[in-house]
């Protein structure tokens, strides 16, 4: 029960905390706890694996998201209590550090604490059980690396197998085949080999979504795409073999700094002073195009007669452009950002196969691409409706991070449940090492780990008991610990050799972030809810 914290020293009451602070202690507080974590993971619990189910979540403001990405769930959920915010932090860490298994670490985790709740009920010291799951963790960790193996980032079929099987969690089959070769194809080519090891860097991989077509037609283009259209109507709408000028500075006449007034006297003056003008704008439109560019791509603005000189000499040019937008042309194109016409030489342009205006949907948008070498890559998302383009982009930003682990470590385990099997077969085996509630407290880490297993069997229709048992026996033999949940027959089959494989990294965070989650919560004896501030006043009617 919440109740306000008393204190008294020599019988006289003293306040510690403000009026309306509640306090939660001892088991009250442990027990609250777990409850939290528990309801999380019964929220996410059917949302795991290929064949779980979406939730539909519906905003303050009535907005809409569909999705059974477990981070975009719990996201989008509102959450308020303090435990539960904890696991949807994780969720979020995970999904951003390697893109996969956000659900799993929220399950494993309530997983966890529930089994915990379970050993507290026995008399097992809460010390005793977070020690447990440590050296649980450890050893499932140790025993994760014998069982992975090693993959060359460079073979492409690979990398799609591990794409399809994170992709296969949400979305359709014959979406997941076109974007894990789309993902594959462009962390391929943005990848870089320093030291000996490879680095990717997914910012280089702009993603544009446009409302309209089916997903099938998402394609990618090595190169930049800006959401803008060529400045004049008189402007080419298409260039090849183009050399491109990338500018940051204004093709115009800029005002002084200082203000100033002149007085014009006869019209001849007026005449003059507009002939400088336009005679200073043609000298800085012919330092650019006499460099040998014939596209110009500005940050800033183009006066009208900039852009009159500019058509004339057939140049196609952008302006107000994004900043990040010029460093990914930069890095597509091989050409450097120059910030006055004076620095605008034949070898600072950029070179691009084609440059074309097109009409995407209902906006023109400018094409930069066939770019040798590109360092940076559009990928032009399409879909039927704005709620399904979201779930897509939230799809492929998790599967460009997915693979981009896999290049920085290159080690793949089976997917299916098969790892969670096999590490809870050997923390059984390693539990009889210890005694007391520390043996415990192992046991109930590898009936956790299990449960991944039980529930995508139960998701995917299956009788959970007959497929774990199914799998325990699999793992039993020498090769078993490559054999998962097959989800269309619910029977053990190979899934290294059947190509359904997850990177290493993935297991080992989720499984790492679990256990200090955990750990974290079950050390929590404590809960001080500070008073939340009184609402404002009312304005009274007529202000």
């Amino acid at each position: 029960m919440a109740v306000a914290i008393p204190a008294q020293i020599g019988g006289q009451p003293v306040l510690i905390l403000k009026e309306g602070s509640t306090r939660r202690a001892g088991e009250e507080a442990v027990a609250n706890n777990i409850l939290a974590a528990k309801v999380v993971g019964e929220l996410l619990r059917p949302s795991l694996g290929p064949r779980g189910l979406n939730k539909m979540l519906v905003g303050s403001v009535g907005d809409v998201t569909i999705t059974k990405s477990g981070v975009t769930i719990l996201s989008e959920a509102n959450i308020e209590h303090p435990v539960a915010k904890m696991i949807v932090e994780a969720s979020k860490s995970q999904d951003k550090e390697v893109g996969d298994g956000t659900t799993s670490v929220a399950i494993l985790t309530s997983e966890l604490l529930r089994r915990a709740e379970e050993l507290i009920r026995k008399k097992v010291h809460k010390s005793v059980i977070t020690s447990g799951y440590f050296l649980a963790a450890e050893s499932a960790i140790s025993a994760l690396h014998k069982i992975a193996v090693k993959i060359d980032p460079e073979d492409k079929g690979s990398l799609k197998k591990i794409a399809f099987t994170s992709l296969n969690t949400t979305l359709a089959e014959d979406i997941c085949k076109l974007f894990s070769d789309i993902a594959v194809d462009a962390v391929s080519e943005i990848a870089e080999k320093r030291d000996g090891k490879f680095v990717v860097d997914t910012d280089n991989i702009q993603i544009i979504k446009k409302e309209g077509k089916a997903a099938t037609e998402t394609q990618l283009f090595r190169g930049v795409i800006l959401d803008k259209e060529v400045v004049h109507p008189n402007m080419p709408k298409r260039l090849e073999n183009c050399k491109i000028a990338l500018i940051d500075f204004a093709l115009e006449i800029e005002k002084t700094e200082i203000s100033a007034e002149v007085k014009i006297k006869t019209p001849e003056v007026l005449r003059r002073m507009r002939e400088e003008e336009a005679k200073t704008l043609e000298e800085m439109v012919k330092k650019v195009t006499n460099s040998g560019a014939n596209v110009v791509i500005c940050q800033k603005g183009i006066d009208d007669d900039a852009q009159h000189l500019l058509s004339k000499m057939n140049v196609l040019a952008v302006r107000r452009v994004k900043r990040s937008d010029m460093e990914k042309l930069a890095r597509a194109t091989g050409g450097k950002i120059v910030s006055s016409a004076d620095e605008i030489k034949g070898d600072v342009l950029g070179q691009a196969g084609l440059v074309e205006e097109r009409k995407v949907a209902e906006d023109k948008m400018v094409f930069v691409e066939k770019c040798a070498n590109a360092k940076s890559l559009s990928i032009l998302l399409r879909g039927e409706t704005e709620k399904l383009l979201d779930e897509y982009e939230r799809a492929m930003k998790s599967v460009l991070t997915t693979l981009a682990s896999v290049f920085e470590r290159n080690m793949i385990v089976p997917g299916g449940g098969a790892v969670e099997t096999e590490l809870a077969k050997i923390l059984r085996r390693k539990a009889t090492q210890f005694s007391g509630g520390q043996q415990l407290a192992v046991m109930e880490f590898a009936n956790a780990l299990e449960e991944i297993a039980v529930i995508l069997s139960e998701n995917a229709g299956a009788n959970p008991m007959v497929a774990l048992t199914s799998l325990r026996t699999a793992h039993k033999s020498p090769k078993g610990r490559y054999f998962g949940l097959d989800l269309r027959t619910g029977k053990p089959i190979n899934m290294l050799r059947q190509g359904y494989v997850e990177p290493e990294v993935v297991k080992e965070r989720y499984i790492r972030a679990a256990s200090e989650v955990a750990n974290m919560i079950l050390r929590i004896d404590d809960i001080v809810i500070a008073s939340k501030p009184p609402p404002p006043p009312k304005q009274p009617e007529g202000y």
